[in-house]
């Protein structure tokens, strides 16, 4: 579906930077899904659960959906009618940071066991504060935020990067409503946002 809504707004297949983006998006993410399929299975069954309770986060999730496709197809708009330029340093720094968000992701997934794409308390969950919970509250978070702003700039599109800018928003939504949810039905977050007071970026917020 990605390379779908890159490559056939951009009109041909001949779009170096969207097969950067693919390349950089899916060889990490093919090793990272083997490598949890075979050391913790039940934690890749815990990222591949897409289904909401929340119902607040189910308007945070089909928002920002939204943002995606409408971020990628920019993008290859972008690439077939030449509306902006970026330069090859900012690709290959983009890639870089894109590459670094991913790894901080894995160390998250490698350090919390009850990480889940979606809001919920699990049974037996404890709070975990240290490596980069004792950092910012959300790392996981923080790692996308890295990963989907440098995308755009992967594909070359300043005018992708301001669609893209509608992610940190539904981040501190989705945080928000999150925080409520873990206050009240975790034991110890509450005392954990006292001794970690940066939710999302260290001395910002």
């Amino acid at each position: 579906m990605v390379a779908l809504l890159i490559f056939l707004p951009a009109g041909t297949f001949y779009y170096p930077r969207g097969w950067l983006l693919c390349a950089i998006l899916f060889i990490p993410m093919l090793f990272l899904g083997a490598v949890l399929l075979l050391k913790s299975p039940e934690l890749l069954r815990k990222r591949l659960d897409t289904k909401e309770k929340e119902t607040a986060q189910k308007a945070v999730v089909a928002l920002s959906a939204l943002g995606f496709i409408c971020g990628f197809v920019t993008a290859g708009l972008d690439f077939r009618f030449g509306w902006s330029r970026v330069s090859a340093p900012t690709v290959t720094l983009a890639a870089v940071l894109f590459l670094l968000g991913y790894a901080m992701y894995a160390e998250v997934m490698r350090e919390n066991a009850y990480l889940s794409r979606t809001v919920k308390v699990q049974q037996g969950q404890t709070v975990i504060d240290t490596g980069l919970y004792g950092i910012v509250r959300h790392p996981m978070y923080a790692a996308t935020l890295v990963m989907f702003l440098s995308m755009p700039l992967v594909l070359g599109s300043w005018y992708s990067f301001a669609v893209f800018l509608h992610y940190p928003v539904v981040i501190a939504v989705r945080i928000h409503n999150e925080e409520k949810v873990l206050t009240a039905r975790l034991a110890g977050y509450s005392e954990y946002k006292k001794k970690v007071k940066y939710r999302l970026i260290p001395f910002i917020w």
